[in-house]
C-alpha cells in the first residue's frame, strides 16, 4: 500500500544512521515553510476576489462551495510552491538523504561518492535535474489553472489540479534516489508511469500529510526517505 512508504519513512527519520543527515533538509523546510505560510494568509483574500469575478452568474448558487475548491486549490499551490523552493534549496542534501536511506533499507553500502563534500560537489548535476522538473511543471501547471476561468469545467479544475500535484509530489520525491542513480529525467518519467497507481497514491499521500498543521514540517525529509523505501521495493529490489 503506497502510503505505508510514507510512514516508513517517518519512522525512519530518527534513525541514528540518519539522523545527522535530515536535520539540513528539516531546518530549509521549516523556514520556507514558515515563509510561505505568512505570504499566502496575506495574499489569500486579494486572490479569492479575483477569481471571484470570473464566476458567470449562472453559477452564482455554487459560490460557496467553489469558494472552498478554490481555497484548497490555493492551499495546494502554496503546498507545490514550497514544495519547488524547499526541494531547489535543499536538493544536494536530499539526494544525500536518499542514498544513506537507500544503504539502510537494502543493507548494503553504496557505491556512490558518500558525505556531504560529495553532495556539495554534486550541486550543478542535482540543480539540473531540479530545473528539469521545474521545466516539466509549469506549462501543465499553467493548463491546469486556466481551467479554473473556463465557464462549466471551473468545477471539474480543483480536482484535476489536485490530481496533477500528487502525480508531481511523486516525481518530486522519488527523483532523488533514481537521480542519485544517474538514470536520466525521460527515464524516471517512463518507469513511473509505468507503476502509475502505485506512484500517483504515494504523491497524494505526501501532497495530503503537507496539508497538516505540524506534520508538514517532517514531510519533505520523511518523502525523501519513503521515496526511497519505494524506489527500493518497486523498481530496485
Amino acid at each position: 500500500m503506497t502510503p505505508t512508504y510514507l510512514l516508513q519513512g517517518c519512522k525512519l527519520l530518527t534513525h541514528p544512521k540518519l539522523r545527522y543527515f535530515v536535520l539540513i533538509p528539516l531546518t530549509i523546510n521549516t523556514l520556507v515553510f514558515a515563509l510561505l505560510l505568512t505570504l499566502s494568509i496575506h495574499w489569500f483574500g486579494d486572490m479569492m476576489k479575483w477569481i471571484d469575478g470570473f464566476l458567470p452568474h449562472w453559477l452564482h448558487w455554487l459560490n460557496w462551495l467553489l469558494w472552498i475548491f478554490f481555497a484548497l486549490a490555493s492551499w495546494l499551490s502554496v503546498i507545490y510552491s514550497f514544495s519547488i523552493i524547499a526541494n531547489l534549496i535543499a536538493a544536494p542534501f536530499n539526494a544525500l538523504l536518499a542514498e544513506k536511506a537507500e544503504e539502510l533499507v537494502t543493507g548494503k553500502a553504496s557505491e556512490l561518492d558518500a558525505g556531504v563534500a560529495a553532495a556539495l560537489k554534486d550541486i550543478p548535476r542535482v540543480l539540473k535535474h531540479e530545473l528539469h522538473k521545474i521545466i516539466y511543471y509549469l506549462p501543465r501547471a499553467i493548463l491546469c489553472l486556466a481551467l479554473f476561468i473556463i465557464p462549466g469545467i471551473q468545477v471539474l479544475a480543483p480536482l484535476i489540479w489536485f490530481l496533477f500535484n500528487g502525480w508531481m509530489m511523486s516525481i518530486q520525491y522519488i527523483d532523488y534516489p533514481m537521480d542519485n542513480h544517474k538514470i536520466a529525467f525521460r527515464e524516471i518519467r517512463r518507469q513511473l508511469a509505468s507503476k502509475k497507481a502505485t506512484n500517483l497514491g504515494f504523491g497524494i499521500t505526501v501532497m495530503l500529510a503537507s496539508m497538516l498543521p505540524i506534520i508538514n514540517f517532517i514531510v519533505m525529509p520523511a518523502a525523501v526517505v519513503g521515496a526511497t523505501v519505494l524506489w527500493t521495493k518497486e523498481y530496485h529490489s
